[in-house]
């Protein structure tokens, strides 16, 4: 009877968690597709859209590199309700006069936003490992639970991209900003009060912030150079080159990328279903990303090659940009495991912290590179760097262990 108790109970809380991480991913959608759209349709260059993301993606480095250490001393909780108010705040200072909005006010409001990400996602991934019962199943469980929060994510964020590309359509950039902030807020009030007060509280050293494990820092390297290869196309080429050479509408845009993004969630919510069978209903091992970055680096290759033919350009993104997707949500979802499979319990957020400080990274360097590469070398261009990333993760992930069983007990 204890043990349903404590099943039930950590259900209960996985739940809260995950309904909350919901609504900031979408709201976190939402303000990129927002940011992109609108500053290019007031004619910002492509490297000048992302340097607005610059400070989003410095702030998320820093922020996952204490982040780990603060849950650690005050509890997941607490780093996590934090991340969903400060993401009010970002969403209430873009909200404001337009006038106000000059290049440095954008990027201080993004740098809001980056923090409240990266504190939101560090602690709502941190705290699945401790709310999985022990047990002979909790490795199966672990990956599958891990893999729904991650997948339903990046579908809501998908569904962000759209809610951001409709609400500029409709009420514009102001009021949509204004009624994100006012849900937001609500949304994490109630979180406050459901939440326990005691997640993930240990005794933590600020020298513990870099990581010491081998497999942990194999991983986070791997994890730089395979986030580094999606943004450095997927933040700025990929929609400008959607809405200027294209010629397609900024719903039209918002649209297709959040449909990217939904089923990109959808495979990587199915990723425990999909292995089962090759991971003997174990879950992932260190080979297991070696050999699906090695796959993901095909797909890149082939939509450089094809936009070079001149195929036609909307057909082969869509094709190219579904199929890069759907291994990369694999990639992804075996990478979100390894890092909580790897890590014991008293030390999975800063594990995680430290994990994200390079999945941060690489976000930042993919998106400054996306800018830069773009400009200057096209879409083409962007592809052929994020191929060189793709197998960068694939010759780092050589080095990964399999998974000690005594980590999951």
């Amino acid at each position: 009877m204890a043990s349903t108790d404590k099943q039930s109970m950590g259900l209960k809380v996985y739940l809260i968690i995950t309904l909350a991480y919901w609504a900031f991913t979408l709201t976190d959608g939402a303000i990129r597709m927002l940011v992109v759209l609108h500053f290019h349709n007031l004619g910002f260059a492509p490297l000048k859209i992302a340097f607005l993301f610059l400070f989003y993606e410095i702030f998320g480095v820093i922020t996952n590199g204490v982040g780990g250490w603060i849950a650690a001393r005050i509890g997941l909780n607490r780093t996590m309700i934090t991340g969903g108010f400060l993401q009010v705040a970002a969403l209430a200072m873009l909200a404001a006069d337009p006038t106000w909005l000059t290049v440095s006010y954008i990027m201080a409001s993004m740098a809001l936003s980056g923090i409240a990400k990266d504190l939101n996602k560090m602690s709502a991934k941190s705290s699945v490992k401790l709310v999985v019962p022990k047990g002979a199943e909790a490795e199966t469980r672990l990956f599958k639970w891990v893999a729904i929060l991650t997948g339903s994510k990046n579908t809501l964020k998908g569904a962000g991209f759209f809610l951001g590309g409709f609400l500029l359509f409709s009420i514009g950039f102001r009021g949509s900003m204004a009624g994100m902030a006012a849900a937001l807020f609500l949304v994490y009030l109630l979180t406050w009060w459901f939440l326990p007060s005691d997640m993930g509280i240990a005794k933590a050293k600020f020298s513990q912030i870099f990581s010491k494990s081998r497999e942990i820092n194999i991983l986070s390297a791997a994890r730089f150079f395979l986030f580094g290869s999606r943004d450095v196309w997927f933040v700025v080429g990929l929609p400008v080159f959607l809405a200027s050479v294209t010629g397609w509408s900024h719903l039209e845009v918002g649209g297709f990328l959040a449909l990217w993004v939904v089923c990109y969630g959808f495979v990587q919510a199915a990723a425990p279903t999909m292995l089962k069978k090759s991971n003997h209903g174990r879950g992932p091992q260190g080979a297991s990303a070696r050999n699906w970055a090695f796959l993901l680096a095909l797909f890149p290759v082939g939509l450089a090659l094809a936009l070079m033919q001149q195929t036609d350009p909307a057909l082969a993104l869509i094709i190219g940009l579904f199929l890069f997707g759907a291994v990369f949500a694999i990639n992804s979802a075996v990478h979100s495991y390894l890092i909580l499979a790897y890590s014991d319990h008293d030390k999975v957020a800063m594990n995680v912290g430290f994990y994200y400080m390079a999945n941060a990274a690489g976000r930042l360097t993919g998106t400054v590179l996306s800018g830069w590469a773009y400009q200057t070398q096209g879409l083409i261009g962007c592809l052929w760097w994020s191929t060189g990333f793709v197998l960068m993760a694939g010759l780092i992930s050589v080095l990964l262990p399999p998974v000690r069983q005594t980590q999951q007990e």
